[in-house]
């Protein structure tokens, strides 16, 4: 056979096969299954915002770039120092010549800043959480840190603090270090960028909304004008097209912060709350024909309508929940021989549809407080906290786990009354009682034997 028939029939044979596999039922089903969402980007994560339950993700660990997403870590620390009343709102400020210099550049996202002029903190901030003003951020880290090196030094260390573990961050505007004129941070390179996973960005995100929810006042700002009625008046339309009136408009959606350079592509990371349920997404680097910003929001969208479509928020055990025949402890040398324990608030956690009766209870007790024979020493409170309930997924789905680690679906474990310590007489006839009770049990048994 020649070579030209041969490679004839080795193309029929594997057209047929490609054939074959593209209606095969269940491998489409399978693919579905393995990502439901088919986000388009290097990395992406969605999740519930109060517990920090992971609903999709892909590649979500993976170190990339975030350009301005950088910035979110810069709102935390500021929003921190005025918490903590280092600085103030209302506290101005005069811009360095590194800030100065910054902030004129309009290839950067930026509001010219006078070089002799004053800006409070609040001004700043709305600039760069709005218009991502990239010297209003630097602005900021010399008012918080002094200078943006030990600005730097504050982010990575907070990073730790909060729990991340693939983070590097190296200014505090997500620039790439080549555009901060030669002044970039002390102990970062010339070439440097931030760079964060999908995980810790969504991790990152959790705490600052949840610690300060107050940002999202900020961030869902679609336009404004800095300083308005002036001659440095201008028009900040915010980078998040997602908001209410902008471009991709989608319901729900109040923040976050979006970001983009050569090697981050189009990124952004959202948060949207509708029916009670909080979810924030992220994606690194969405892949799309159509320009540099539009590919974030729609594979963003992907993730929201996935989220409020599939999940909610469910109460799947109430308040004063026990589970049957392990709710009684027995107490030491208690007036009562036993107390009773349950949850004091329900457990809710985000569910996805069908699936509430798919969660499994059990008890983790305080090993301080509750010995291996499940006994408790008196005298005991009530509603002294001695244990948690925790649930276990038992559904046939993927449970994709929680943003940190060591957390999950929990409510705290509590007596239902107040047990006092038994005096010494009580005791006392407990032991006599208890003798002649096993007395009795050796005569009955002995007798018993005898018959």
């Amino acid at each position: 056979m020649s070579n030209m028939k041969v490679k004839c029939l080795l193309s029929v044979f594997l057209a047929a096969v490609l054939a074959v596999t593209a209606v095969l039922p269940g491998a489409g089903a399978k693919a579905a299954e393995n990502d439901p969402v088919g986000v388009n980007a290097k990395g992406a994560i969605l999740v519930e915002a109060s517990t920090g339950k992971i609903l999709y993700g892909k590649n979500a660990d993976e170190l990339l770039p975030i350009a301005s997403m950088a910035k979110i870590m810069t709102e935390y620390l500021v929003l921190e120092a005025v918490n903590e009343g280092k600085i103030k709102w209302d506290q101005t400020y005069t811009p360095s010549d590194y800030v100065y210099r910054i902030s004129q550049n309009r290839s950067l996202s930026n509001v010219p800043l006078r070089k002799d002029g004053t800006y409070n903190v609040k001004e700043l901030f709305e600039a760069m959480s709005i218009y991502s003003a990239n010297g209003a951020a630097i602005g900021l880290a010399e008012i918080v840190a002094g200078s943006e090196s030990n600005f730097v030094k504050l982010m990575n260390e907070k990073a730790k603090d909060l729990g991340l573990k693939n983070y590097e961050f190296v200014n505090s505007t997500g620039l790439d270090n080549g555009d901060l004129i030669g002044q970039h941070p002390e102990g970062t390179s010339a070439d440097a960028e931030n760079k964060m996973s999908a995980r810790d960005m969504a991790l990152l995100s959790q705490k600052l909304i949840n610690e300060y929810p107050e940002v999202l006042e900020t961030a869902s700002i679609p336009r404004k004008t800095f300083r308005e009625g002036t001659d440095d008046a201008i028009k900040m339309d915010n980078w998040n097209w997602m908001l209410e009136g902008l471009l991709f408009e989608t319901e729900g959606v109040d923040g976050l912060k979006t970001g983009s350079t050569k090697s981050a592509g189009s990124s952004f990371t959202a948060t949207a709350e509708r029916n009670d349920m909080r979810v924030i997404t992220v994606v690194l680097n969405a892949q799309g024909s159509d320009g540099l910003h539009t590919p974030r929001f729609k594979e963003t969208k992907k993730m929201i309508d996935y989220a409020y479509n599939n999940f909610k928020m469910e109460e799947v055990y109430p308040e004063n929940y026990q589970i049957k025949d392990k709710s009684n402890l027995s107490v030491v040398k208690g007036k009562e021989k036993e107390v009773a324990v349950a949850t004091n608030e329900p457990l809710s956690l985000v569910v996805k549809n069908g699936e509430k009766n798919a969660y499994k209870p059990s008890y983790v007790f305080d090993e301080k407080k509750v010995n291996a024979d499940n006994e408790v020493q008196a005298p005991v409170k009530k509603g002294e906290k001695i244990g948690s309930m925790t649930v276990q997924y038992s559904g046939e789905g993927q449970d994709l786990g929680f943003l940190e680690e060591k957390s999950e679906a929990s409510v705290d474990l509590v007596t239902k009354s107040s047990v006092e310590k038994a005096n010494w007489f009580v005791l006392s006839m407990r032991g006599i009682g208890g003798f002649f009770a096993g007395l009795w049990g050796t005569v009955t048994d002995t007798v018993t034997g005898w018959f």
